[in-house]
């Protein structure tokens, strides 16, 4: 029978090479899509544009500015399908009272009102 020491030592071991794969396969999905970067660039960018052709390394550079620029570091923007999920949640959580204020608030912000709106001379004219 194994001892409790030796099994934290498996689980120790287990987590390190656990984390030992995952940096590789990060290691080796970062150059792939480096290279494929560099393969677009090289073969669309100096054509169209008469630019200069790139290296590995510049591509890497390219993906990691326009990730810091356009993309952030974030899995998705906006939380994904966790936000969808809560929001969902909650809004089964109204009552129809409520629900309809949420659904009028956010035809306003949305830019979308499906009443037309009245010319204050129209008002005065009905009133």
């Amino acid at each position: 029978m194994t001892s409790l020491a030796g099994i934290e030592e498996i689980m120790r071991n287990y987590w390190i090479v656990r984390g030992i794969k995952i940096a590789m396969i990060a290691l080796v999905a970062l150059t792939v899509v480096s290279f494929l970067v560099m393969t677009l660039w090289n073969v669309l960018i100096p054509g169209i544009f008469s630019l200069p052709v790139i290296n590995f390394w510049q591509a890497l550079g390219l993906l990691v500015l326009s990730k810091l620029l356009f993309g952030g570091f974030r899995p998705s923007a906006g939380g994904g399908p966790r936000w969808r999920r809560r929001m969902f949640e909650r809004f089964e959580q109204m009552t129809p009272e409520e629900r309809e204020k949420f659904k009028q608030g956010m035809r306003g912000r949305c830019g979308f009102n499906p009443t037309p709106k009245t010319s204050s001379r129209e008002a005065e004219a009905q009133a």
